[in-house]
């Protein structure tokens, strides 16, 4: 028993005096997992078989992993239902619902009777669904044939997941689901509408053209992204060829030129006039520090 329970039970004994005796009582509700679109209302449904007559104590509760909290306490509503919500006899409705206000609800009501004090509960689930956003769509511009290129399409607003629809100029692409028919085996690509990524293993010429994804939950209108373009080419060998051939070229002549440099003698040249000059200058230091011994 968590501590709104025990809040519960106080209030009951303060109620009759601190003398009841408690026992439990059944409470239905129409529905215990309730759907309702973004921005339309929801109704939570609790019902209970106490006569007119009775004294009845309501409570509306959200549990959430922080902790349990008041949705309708002391005869009102209170946080973010306050003022979109009404009370239907001991149920609710919730008027343009969003996706916060998905989670659990517990409705508890309390009957003094002759008996004594009777408790009673139901847990309902609201999912609030969201229509999906206009997803982000990655599709490179080129490609070489024979590689490996994976386009992707994804969306994280709508409630439940959305699953990906992947064109080519303009025409829905098939899902592989097989390799029994012919059709399937001509599929070069692998779309998974999960996760909504186009995976090519070896992508071709016949695969360039104009892509587009298109998500949807089933709630609201589905969302595509811009169309984007891919040119699949082959790879240029006579271009690659060329550009070896004009590097070994240019490498040759440089090779050519110092060979050239070299059997002339400037290389020579250079270092005997290094030499020269090196020799001057020592004899010209060794006079000097002669000179100053002298």
């Amino acid at each position: 028993m968590d501590s709104s329970r025990n809040e519960t039970l106080q209030a009951v004994n303060e109620i009759l005096g601190g003398d009841c005796r408690v026992s439990g009582i059944s409470i239905e509700t129409d529905n215990k997992n309730v759907k309702a679109e973004e921005f339309k209302e929801a109704i939570l449904s609790c019902k209970h078989k106490f006569s007119k007559g009775m004294s009845l104590r309501i409570e509306w509760k959200k549990i959430q992993s922080q902790g349990v909290s008041f949705v309708y306490y002391n005869g009102e509503f209170t946080g973010d239902l306050r003022g979109r919500a009404e009370m239907l006899n001991t149920g609710i409705r919730i008027r343009n619902v969003t996706r916060k206000d998905s989670g659990t609800y517990r409705c508890e009501i309390s009957a003094k009777s002759e008996e004594g004090q009777r408790l009673g509960e139901a847990t309902i689930t609201l999912t609030v669904l969201v229509a999906p956003t206009t997803p982000v769509c990655e599709v490179p511009s080129s490609a070489m044939t024979g590689t490996v290129v994976e386009l992707s399409c994804k969306e994280t607003e709508g409630s439940p997941p959305s699953e990906y629809q992947w064109y080519k100029n303009g025409v829905a692409l098939l899902e592989k689901t097989g390799t029994g028919s012919a059709r399937a085996a001509n599929i070069t690509y692998t779309m998974n509408k999960k996760s909504g990524t186009l995976l090519f293993n070896t992508v071709t010429k016949n695969d360039t053209g104009e892509y587009f994804c298109e998500a949807s939950n089933g709630i609201g209108l589905s969302q595509k992204c811009s169309v984007k373009r891919m040119q699949v080419d082959d790879l240029n060998v006579s271009g690659i060829i060329a550009a070896v051939v004009f590097v070994a070229l240019v490498m040759a002549l440089c090779g050519l030129g110092v060979f050239y440099a070299q059997k002339k003698g400037y290389f020579t040249k250079q270092s005997s006039s290094q030499k020269t000059n090196y020799r001057s200058t020592s004899e010209k230091d060794f006079k000097h520090t002669k000179s100053f011994v002298i």
